[in-house]
């Protein structure tokens, strides 16, 4: 097994990813089982340089608030703002604080400089605006989807006034109280007037998708695409702050399903634009089902990658990150009789091997699923190793 396994791992690259792969695809899915390790971010954006420079990715899209993210890429696509209010205010979950973050967009924009733009690179966030204390309130998308309308289509079009969401959406703390996460009955999802936005904003996508060569003829591309985006946006919080008012046995299996929904639409929308690299956690990203506890209840549902597959088929490919050591975390060397642990017996300290050809090596019976002692690590799950098409491994993640 040590043998067969030696000689079935490579380095870390963008030409052994291809290898593993039967063509180019519109988006090639890189994993990663914790979030915040620079490690982690310094491989992403080693494999995504290569990625351009070789293969002619243009486009990298993270994990992270899709509307937030519209800060990042007029940054690195025309150098709007500076760099420090670009970290600031164009990452969520607090991304932009981190290292590697930072150096991928100072790469892109210093890429861009004096390039045409159809050779920029471009940046995306496909998350939608939700936190794990809760979702965000439905204005900003509305809002920016009604003014990009009324900008474009004769007023007795529109279904509603600017003043009329204004007046629906109220206050903003009413969607973004905290407690709403943990308790229904402190949401407005379910309100009267988050059921007339609901239908408002059904009826603003549905116009703008029927306006769509109209607006194309007088607006460019992108800004269509940013009402798109919007559109999608607001469909989908107000579809979330819904089920976080439900009070079922599966309101949680709802919004874990729904937040990778919309991240689902956000990713088939950037394969819209051609070959793109996606960087989020394994659990969003894999084939198979996602599955965690919640308060002591097992959760689960269907990942942003299985929806993407499903839909894209081959032009979807998955690599899964696997990792060692995380010391700094209580997580030491891996047991020997876990996927981990029989990697972590190779000398290559980060190292890349096809899905399917070590679930081959594995055979029938797959090795016993590791366990963390700390929240923040998914490992690996032996039971789906053929469901990846690759399996990046790191040796060892150190502290920075």
């Amino acid at each position: 097994m040590a043998t067969q396994l030696k000689d079935a791992v490579r380095a870390v690259d963008a030409t052994a990813a291809m290898d593993l792969l039967p063509g180019r695809p519109r988006l090639l899915a890189l994993g990663e089982p914790t979030h915040g390790e620079d490690t982690l971010l310094d491989l992403r954006n080693e494999l995504f340089r290569q990625l351009v420079e070789e293969e002619g990715y243009r486009t990298i899209a993270v994990e992270s608030d899709c509307l937030m993210g519209l800060v990042v890429d007029d940054y690195v696509a025309s150098g709007r703002g500076t760099l420090d209010e670009v970290m600031e205010r164009g990452f969520s979950h607090g991304w932009g604080a981190f290292t590697g973050n930072r150096e991928l967009v100072r790469w892109m924009r210093e890429y861009n400089t004096g390039r045409p733009a159809s050779e920029r690179l471009r940046f995306a966030g496909v998350d939608g605006p939700l936190e794990i204390t809760g979702a965000a309130s439905p204005r900003q998308a509305l809002t920016a989807l009604h003014t990009c309308l009324a900008a474009a289509v004769d007023t007795d079009l529109l279904p509603c006034t600017a003043e009329t969401l204004d007046r629906l959406i109220g206050a903003d703390g009413r969607w973004t109280e905290p407690a709403a996460m943990t308790d229904p009955s402190r949401s407005v999802g379910r309100s009267a007037e988050a059921g007339e936005l609901r239908l408002l904003a059904d009826d603003l996508v549905a116009l703008l998708d029927a306006r769509g060569p109209q607006l194309l003829g007088t607006a460019s591309r992108d800004a269509w695409e940013r009402a798109r985006l919007y559109g999608r946006t607001a469909t989908g919080l107000l579809r979330y702050h819904h089920a976080m008012a439900d009070p079922s046995p599966v309101r949680m299996a709802l919004l874990m399903g729904l937040r990778d929904l919309i991240m689902a639409d956000n990713l088939l929308a950037v394969a819209e634009r051609g070959p793109a690299l996606v960087h989020a956690h394994n659990v969003h990203l894999q084939r198979n089902r996602g599955e965690m506890r919640v308060g002591g209840l097992p959760v689960e549902w269907w990942s942003a990658g299985a929806l993407v597959d499903a839909r894209l088929g081959a032009e979807y490919a998955f690599l899964a990150t696997a990792i060692g050591t995380l010391r700094h975390r209580n997580v030491g060397t891996p047991p020997a009789d876990t996927v981990e642990g029989l990697l972590y017996a190779l000398p290559q300290d980060r190292c890349l091997a096809g899905g399917p050809r070590l679930a081959g090596l594995l055979g029938s019976g797959p090795p016993a699923p590791r366990v963390s002692p700390w929240f923040g690590y998914i490992p690996f799950d032996p039971a789906h190793v053929e469901k990846a098409d690759g399996i990046v491994f790191v040796k060892d993640v150190p502290e920075r």
